[in-house]
């Protein structure tokens, strides 16, 4: 589709902030938390100089009511969304289980910051992924650009499933970075994402409702059956939508796994996240210097698309596989879930696991190219050092 983006220059925050004046968004419930905050403040500046229609912005006491608010806002059937980081996220946590539980669309941001103690406001997947098994959706964004266009999916992908969605940012390195977003004409956002159609609403009451009640062991199960089955039916959704997006507006999303350079690849670097756009750069750089390597961007951690890593995995020799989260007593998050997805397969590169970047450490090029030099090793000797690599370790 031929359109004129409207273009700004904007941090990955506003850029969230925009998606959600353009989604028609009609609650925000939410509580300030750095590096979240300059998003909600955005969403209140919209609202303050009239440039929303119809929003009803809720000031709530913690991450926990704004997670509240926004479940009693999306059970009467309206578009809502919040916000948080770290230790809100983590105080949000029952009401995740709620949101999921109730299939209730609401899409959230989080700008990924690392949890305490010790304190910390800067980069680490831990906070999000931490929260893997509360039945959310996952979506991590390499760039401001992908902010943007995340949370406009999220709104449709999460509509369509009944299945909440989080859109996830890294702290400071997109979420305070200024950079060019192109933004999508009102009309055509509208075209794209319409009002939201609720599968049940708590103020129809000629149908009147429970939502949450108690479910007695006769019937529990097939409530988180169902839950499971939604999330597999959202791969074909998020699958849809990524493709529907790329033809109306020229960026595709078609795939849970973004494939950089990957066709003769030897072994490929795979990671979430902002420190993939560090990746491929990386990756440019070593195959001008004749390395066969590519990057493989997971785009979708829930649902984990173990399909797409299949078909990437049968086709190479190994994965180093970059995590910027930790899981103690086991490994990086993102090793485990591959590591998971590929047992019972016919795909067995060889795997080992990065550790990087916990707590903002910054991650480079030269990194990366260090890691190449050892994975290189590793693939030449048939079997791997040590599977979980302490690389940013002080020595």
């Amino acid at each position: 589709m031929e359109y004129k983006p409207i273009r700004k220059v904007v941090s990955g925050n506003y850029a969230a902030a925009y998606a959600v004046k353009d989604a028609r968004v009609q609650v925000v419930a939410a509580y300030p938390i750095t590096p979240q905050t300059s998003i909600i403040e955005k969403i209140a500046e919209f609202l303050a100089n009239g440039e929303v229609e119809n929003l009803q912005y809720v000031p709530v006491e913690s991450e926990h009511s704004a997670m509240a608010a926004t479940i009693g806002a999306s059970a009467t059937g309206a578009r809502a969304f919040t916000a948080t980081s770290a230790q809100g996220l983590a105080l949000m946590h029952e009401m995740l289980h709620w949101a999921a539980g109730a299939r209730l669309p609401i899409v959230m941001v989080d700008v990924n910051r690392a949890m305490a103690p010790p304190w910390s406001v800067w980069d680490d997947q831990t906070d999000s992924l931490a929260q893997r098994d509360t039945g959310w959706m996952q979506f991590y964004a390499e760039n401001n650009q992908e902010v943007y266009d995340g949370v406009l999916m999220a709104f449709k992908i999460a509509e369509t499933v009944n299945v909440p969605a989080m859109v996830v940012e890294s702290a400071f390195i997109l979420s305070h970075t200024y950079d060019v977003v192109e933004m999508i004409p009102q009309e055509l956002v509208d075209e794209f994402l319409p009002p939201r159609k609720p599968l049940y609403t708590l103020t129809n009451f000629d149908n009147p409702i429970s939502v949450g009640a108690l479910a007695t062991p006769a019937d529990y199960y097939e409530f988180r059956y169902k839950l499971a089955k939604a999330h597999e039916k959202a791969k074909k959704v998020i699958k849809e939508v990524g493709k529907e997006f790329g033809e109306m507006f020229g960026r595709d999303y078609s795939q849970m796994i973004e494939l950089y350079r990957t066709d003769d690849a030897d072994f490929v670097f795979m990671g979430m996240g902002s420190l993939m756009g560090t990746v491929k750069q990386a990756v440019d750089i070593l195959r001008e210097e004749g390395y066969k390597v590519g990057a493989a961007k997971v785009r979708w951690f829930r649902p984990f698309p173990k399909e797409e890593l299949y078909e990437l995995a049968k086709n190479v020799q190994g994965i180093a596989v970059l995590d910027r989260n930790f899981s103690f007593g086991q490994e990086g998050i993102l090793f485990t879930e591959a590591k998971g997805a590929l047992y019972n397969t016919g795909a067995k590169p060889l795997m080992k696991n990065y550790i990087v970047g916990l707590g903002g450490r910054d991650f480079t090029v030269n990194d990366v190219r260090k890691i190449a030099d050892n994975m290189k090793a590793v693939i030449e000797k048939g079997e791997i050092d040590v599977e979980v690599d302490w690389y940013h370790l002080k020595r």
